[in-house]
């Protein structure tokens, strides 16, 4: 039976949102108000210039090197964060150029102080589209592999830029075969350019059952900002099942 057997309806609430190089960093005070809001991952920020504090959402990480930064934020008075940690994926020729240190992925684990739940939220942002789809997959398994390691078999929510529009059904299946769902958004969430439209800002999963991934309001980004709401499986006692 699988650990994630018994599934609770205790949900979590989370913003993916890539901010254009930090154009729309105004715009995380409202967001922050979104109701029922419980975390917020974000892609394309100037780490340097993060807050402690986005409204009621504390700072759990963010990339110390990057030129094009990543953080989480959480709501410190239901969650406790255990870790965290960014990390570094392969390069793309865009990185070797750009980005020498090109951490793409920050991840943290925490417990729900409501529920006793542990979690793993991570932001991630794949190679742009001058590298290969074979790239971003390769990208995407190891983020899954450190974020394993990083929760150490707890659920794992990972939200952000995919830079993936076309043949996601393919990359579903890649994910699927390593126990990985994949979930869209209701609407495309990228329309700047007309050969490049489609859902660039997606979730990848593990002991969650996503009940929705909503579309929000366009910003000034050129990315549209996601809702995730998810409701996470309270793991099985090994040893009682044993």
């Amino acid at each position: 039976m699988s650990s994630f057997g018994k599934v609770s309806r205790s949900l979590i609430r989370v913003i993916s949102y890539n901010l254009r190089k930090n154009r729309a960093m105004k715009e995380l005070v409202e967001l922050a108000k979104t109701p029922g809001l419980d975390a917020l991952c974000l892609q394309e920020c100037i780490a340097a210039e993060l807050p402690a504090e986005i409204g009621d959402l504390h700072l759990a990480d963010a990339t110390k090197s990057n030129r094009l930064g990543l953080a989480v934020y959480y709501r410190k008075d239901r969650y406790e964060q255990v870790a965290s940690q960014s990390f570094e994926l392969k390069k793309s020729l865009h990185d070797l150029i750009f980005s020498p240190t090109p951490e793409r992925l920050v991840g943290a684990k925490l417990v729900d102080r409501e529920t006793g739940h542990e979690l793993v939220l991570a932001s991630f942002h794949a190679a742009p589209l001058t590298a290969l789809n074979s790239l971003r997959r390769k990208q995407i398994k190891a983020a899954h592999e450190l974020l394993q390691q990083l929760g150490n078999g707890v659920p794992i929510i990972m939200v952000g830029d995919y830079n993936y529009p076309l043949f996601q059904d393919g990359l579903s299946d890649k994910v699927a075969k390593t126990g990985y769902d994949l979930t869209l958004s209701d609407r495309r969430t990228y329309t700047a350019y007309k050969f490049f439209r489609g859902h660039f800002d997606f979730v990848t999963s593990q002991g969650f059952t996503i009940e929705n991934v909503e579309t929000m309001p366009r910003g000034s980004s050129d990315h549209i900002p996601i809702l995730v709401t998810a409701a996470y499986g309270t793991p099985v006692d090994k040893d009682a099942a044993a």
